[in-house]
């Protein structure tokens, strides 16, 4: 929870609407596409400045202008005066530890989402924010950082599959919404096969590293759950929103992402048990191996027991000349051989005693 707002304090006491970045600066520059489409056409760009940014937002086609990189504030301000974006949406958009949400401003609609993906060199699960402002023109898809999850999309437009040319960008919105929340069922598979690894370790072999992989999962369950639970009431709210942006054929798409998104949710809940089921289990697992050494160690003080008390007693030493009372087997030539046989009598004896009570 420390890490969502670590960068809080930065907008203490500022006015709303500033412009300030709470993430971190993942990218040295800012790196934006710019998509022109119709039905018959396709054009794509790749800018840096913000004169090319006027020129395509004044083309009547449709322009989808995705911004990887957000930590450029004058830009994504300047950005919103293009657009004529909502100071308090921009201050939404560069908090990037914003809980997912949407929002109908009338002339644009807003929406703060959560893609998750996985990082195979580090191993760990990563979040990053999405966020989208509809317009009946233009699509506005701000990145914080390079992971081009919208190759997919982008190839369904330039070769005009998926009725992405034929709808508008509320369509494009949809495809883009559809799949983050795709990723998440492909991340849940991911953690399912390592629930499974995790319980085959445990049957052989429980260990720490066992117990760490355990932590990891449930870090990785807790990640998609603050991911999810919010995003359930962002595609409601959308399906709700009564506005021209989003035209009513696109309901029908908006609430099948709905049922995706409780399926990731009662998927997500399951595993969490499962995962602490594991864990419970592996608790168990540690208990009764330490109560299986206990065990041990308590039957061989058990046995020894009445061992050194025979020692001790015969240890005494005492004169046998002063009083015939006095260990009269430490002068019998057969003393040492008969003490040492009743010792092993007596362990024999024990040893038989536990395993008739089956104690071991």
């Amino acid at each position: 929870m420390s890490k969502l707002l670590k960068n809080a304090k930065k907008k203490t006491g500022q006015y709303p609407g500033s412009l300030i970045y709470t993430g971190e600066r993942g990218l040295n520059g800012i790196q934006i596409t710019i998509i022109n489409y119709t039905k018959d056409d396709f054009r794509v760009r790749k800018v840096e400045d913000i004169a090319s940014v006027q020129k395509f937002a004044e083309t009547d086609e449709l322009t989808w202008l995705n911004i990887d990189g957000i930590h450029n504030t004058n830009f994504i301000g300047k950005i919103g005066e293009i657009f004529n974006i909502h100071p308090l949406t921009l201050e939404d958009i560069l908090n990037t530890s914003h809980r997912p949400k949407t929002e109908d401003n009338l002339d644009y609609i807003f929406i703060v989402l959560k893609m998750l993906t996985y990082d195979s060199k580090k191993s760990k699960m990563k979040s990053e924010q999405v966020s989208l402002v509809i317009n009946n023109k233009f699509l506005l898809s701000f990145q914080e950082d390079k992971i081009d999850e919208f190759e997919g999309i982008r190839e369904n437009i330039k070769t005009n599959k998926g009725h992405i040319r034929d709808w508008g960008t509320d369509f494009l919105a949809y495809r883009i919404l559809d799949l983050i929340v795709d990723n998440y069922f492909i991340l849940l598979e991911n953690i399912g096969d390592r629930i499974e690894a995790v319980e085959d370790e445990l049957l052989l072999h429980p260990d720490e590293n066992c117990l760490r992989k355990i932590y990891e999962i449930k870090e990785d369950l807790l990640l998609i759950r603050r991911a999810a639970w919010p995003l359930r009431e962002t595609v409601s709210s959308l399906e709700r929103i009564d506005s021209v942006l989003l035209n009513r054929k696109i309901r029908p798409y908006v609430r099948d992402v709905y049922d995706h998104v409780i399926q990731i949710i009662d998927t997500t809940e399951n595993y969490r048990e499962m995962v602490s089921a594991l864990q419970d289990i592996y608790l168990s697992t540690i208990s009764n191996k330490m109560n299986e050494i206990m065990k041990v160690l308590t039957i061989i003080s058990t046995i020894f027991i009445p061992l050194n008390f025979i020692a001790g007693v015969y240890g005494m030493n005492f004169n046998t000349e002063i009083s015939k009372y006095n260990m009269p087997e430490l002068n019998w030539v057969f003393g040492y051989p008969m003490i040492l046989t009743v010792m092993l009598s007596v362990s024999a004896g024990l040893i038989f005693f536990f395993k008739r009570k089956k104690w071991f």
